[in-house]
């Protein structure tokens, strides 16, 4: 099927036969996809277009995620990792008759790791009185749950409307270009900061908090390139944005935090005269767990000079602390009222977003991983030595990469990110929240 005029995507994700494509077909109003009570069936994904409520959206129905060394596990692994590159939205579907399984835990990280968004839903519930006891030992996946049973077309109606709920207004179509979102506490200078960088004034500018509400998009040329801003509400801690009565605060940040789903890079902005804060260190994590990179802007740097001596090894210094968890974030100090630094902000956007396009060959990789795996011990399964086969790149942003293992359960977190590391300093993406999942395999190791 032809997509071109079909912008939004959602793939359907699963273990084998827990009701992948019995969904599809629902879906799409066909039966396109075989439905057989056997694992394995589908294994090439198959895309279809869904029309629903006024909506129109593609539906992906990918082959069963599993753990299993056969010849096409494998393969159909590395398939849907790629797949998952190229969509908007994910359905996790698990079977509630099954009960939860250790594979539909690793699905939850995959999903996680992608950064996209996604919900669960547990199918085979047939009868209703037992819904709440099926889903319990799926609450500790700790994501959205919907009970359905597809047989019975039971709850699909709450799917369909779930998956709508992601899909923007008509209209709202992403323009072409890096999209990067300007996003901090009220009353950082995000306004005043993006007003520097259009050079025009098209932002209010005020000193009341929440004077923005909505996402605001505006689109520039810098160096021959498209770039399109999101200047962004300013996000006030939980506990007070709930205390509002009307809402306005909660809708914006809802927009913001959808602003951060579809942006390229981040430009999180601080007031260089208070330094970092704990919850700037929470809006840095809330964008590295959608695995966005962001650029931290130091703002107002003509009054943080005339404050104290050194205050840009005073501000890095509180970098340091507050954001502790963070390996290494570029910093940028600028001046939007003064418009200094304003050309350096826009250079490392671009140099962040070339970055994040990187395509490396998979010869170029393994002979990195080679040199790589031997600069360390091997992780340890048991008794015994974690072998790695070969190292690929999948085609999705930011960068990447699939590691084939004997014992993908031996390697620690710590191993995990002692790889990227690697990665990072061997192509230079400092900054960039590369990902690598290690998957299993058979064959001959490096």
């Amino acid at each position: 099927m032809s997509s071109a005029n079909v912008s939004f995507r959602v793939a359907i994700l699963g273990r084998p036969n827990v009701g992948k494509s019995t969904l599809f077909n629902i879906l799409t109003r066909t039966r396109n996809a075989v439905v057989k009570n056997q694992p394995g069936v589908t294994r090439d994904i198959q895309a279809e277009k869904a029309d629903w409520w006024g909506k129109t959206f593609e539906i992906l129905d990918t082959g069963g995620i599993t753990n299993r060394m056969d010849d096409f596990s494998p393969l159909i692994m590395r398939q849907v990792l790629e797949a998952l590159g190229r969509v908007d939205l994910i359905v996790v579907v698990m079977d509630g008759k099954t009960g939860l399984n250790p594979e539909d835990k690793d699905i939850i990280r995959i999903a996680k790791e992608c950064g996209k968004p996604f919900f669960v839903v547990v199918n085979k519930v047939d009868r209703e009185h037992e819904a709440e006891l099926k889903k319990a030992e799926f609450y500790e996946l700790g994501v959205d749950l919907i009970h359905t049973s597809f047989e019975q077309r039971v709850h699909v109606d709450k799917v369909v409307e779930k998956i709508l709920s992601y899909i923007p207004a008509e209209g709202m179509k992403l323009k072409e270009g890096v999209r990067f979102v300007i996003m901090g506490k009220p009353n950082v200078g995000k306004s005043s900061l993006a007003n520097a960088i259009l050079g025009e004034k098209r932002m209010i500018v005020s000193e009341v908090a929440g004077t923005t509400v909505d996402a605001i998009e505006e689109e520039l040329q810098y160096k021959d390139q498209n770039l399109i801003l999101v200047d962004t509400a300013g996000l006030r801690r939980r506990g007070k944005r709930f205390s509002k009565r009307d809402g306005v605060e909660i809708l914006s940040a809802y927009k913001t935090e959808e602003a951060i789903r579809r942006a390229d890079v981040i430009l999180l902005v601080v007031d260089s005269t208070l330094g970092p804060t704990e919850q700037d260190a929470r809006m840095i994590k809330m964008a590295y767990d959608r695995s966005k990179p962001v650029i931290l802007v130091a703002n107002k740097t003509d009054l943080a000079r005339l404050q104290r001596d050194k205050h840009r090894e005073w501000f890095r210094e509180r970098l340091a602390f507050e954001f502790h968890f963070v390996e290494e974030i570029p910093v940028m100090f600028t001046s939007a009222e003064k418009h200094e630094g304003i050309n350096e902000v826009l250079d490392e956007i671009l140099r962040m977003a070339a970055k994040l396009s990187i395509k490396i060959t998979t010869s170029k990789l393994n002979d990195f991983f080679y040199d790589a795996i031997r600069s360390a011990p091997a992780p340890v399964f048991g008794n015994t030595n974690v072998k790695f086969y070969y190292l690929t790149q999948t085609q999705q942003k930011p960068p990447s990469f699939i590691a084939f293992a004997n014992h993908p359960e031996g390697v620690s977190p710590s191993y995990r990110r002692f790889l990227i590391k690697k990665i990072q300093k061997e192509w230079d993406l400092s900054g960039v929240p590369v990902r690598m999942f290690i998957m299993k395999s058979g064959g001959d190791s490096l």
